[in-house]
């Protein structure tokens, strides 16, 4: 366990997004579950008091949409009550939290939601997140909840990956066309993440521009692909039909077709693993 005083802290720094915050804050104390567990409350809290971080950057959550369906409790735990010991430790020692939300809060009724719309989750991962959200407001003042959707990144699992091991075995790969969202890369919400710290306390939508439907976004990375709809591929967590975050506080990210064309040549140079 570290001692000492510490300026920022990462829970989560193996993940996807985590990994990329690691590059952007290199001095931050990087910690997983193996170092501590987020929904141990004392464990929480005694680590932060212990260390008084100035910035704690929550990039920890259960992001396995349908499985949350399958495992609720632990859902609720990791993406609901475990924010709000992060929150409630950081408010005893005057740290500033930043925690990773989702557009999975809203129901897809709207063409797009600003930061001040009223939530609506349709299935458990999007119940799970708000929960955090809301056990982060009720805890502390000094917080930047940071909505995003879609992630893909060069160190975990996504989407983008998952589509080129389908084109790879199948003739023809089906993906949804009626639901449409943002895709953003990691690498671009972990820069933007230090860009806003100095921002005010608050809620913020942060997302690669250009909004587009999953099967759009496939179309952009592999060719073997055809349109199919949602009740023609059925998943076991509903998911919302239009769920695009409109950034009303910050500058915009690039467009998400020059992030994955930046995803792929970094993928195929091999440059991330060394």
């Amino acid at each position: 366990m570290v001692v000492g005083k510490i300026k920022t802290v990462i829970f989560g720094a193996r993940g996807m997004l985590g990994s990329d915050l690691c590059g952007v804050f290199p001095d931050a104390v990087r910690l997983n579950h193996d170092d501590l567990d987020i929904i141990e409350r004392t464990q929480v809290i005694e680590f932060l008091e212990q260390n008084e971080p100035d910035i704690v950057i929550n990039a920890a959550g259960y992001t396995d949409v349908d499985g949350c369906e399958d495992n609720q409790e632990l859902a609720f735990e990791i993406n609901g009550q475990a924010p709000g010991y992060i929150a409630e430790g950081c408010s005893h020692i005057g740290a500033r939290l930043v925690h990773y939300s989702s557009d999975y809060i809203f129901d897809g009724s709207k063409t797009g939601y600003t930061e001040s719309d009223l939530p609506n989750p349709i299935n458990v991962y999007g119940q799970s997140k708000l929960m955090g959200e809301k056990n982060i407001i009720e805890n502390m003042d000094n917080y930047q909840i940071i909505r995003t959707s879609w992630l893909f990144g060069i160190h975990g699992r996504n989407f983008v990956e998952t589509i080129i091991g389908l084109s790879d075995t199948m003739e023809t790969v089906r993906v949804v066309n009626d639901q449409f969202g943002k895709p953003t890369y990691t690498g671009d919400l972990a820069r933007k993440t230090r860009d806003i710290m100095g921002l005010p306390p608050g809620v913020y939508h942060i997302t690669n521009e250009g909004v587009c439907s999953w099967y759009e976004f496939a179309k952009a990375i592999i060719d073997n692909i055809e349109p199919c709809t949602s009740e023609e591929f059925i998943r076991k967590a509903n998911r919302p039909k239009y769920s695009v975050l409109l950034n009303t506080k910050t500058s915009p990210l690039r467009h998400w077709k020059d992030a994955i064309v930046e995803y792929l040549e970094i993928k195929k140079s091999g440059e991330y693993l060394t």
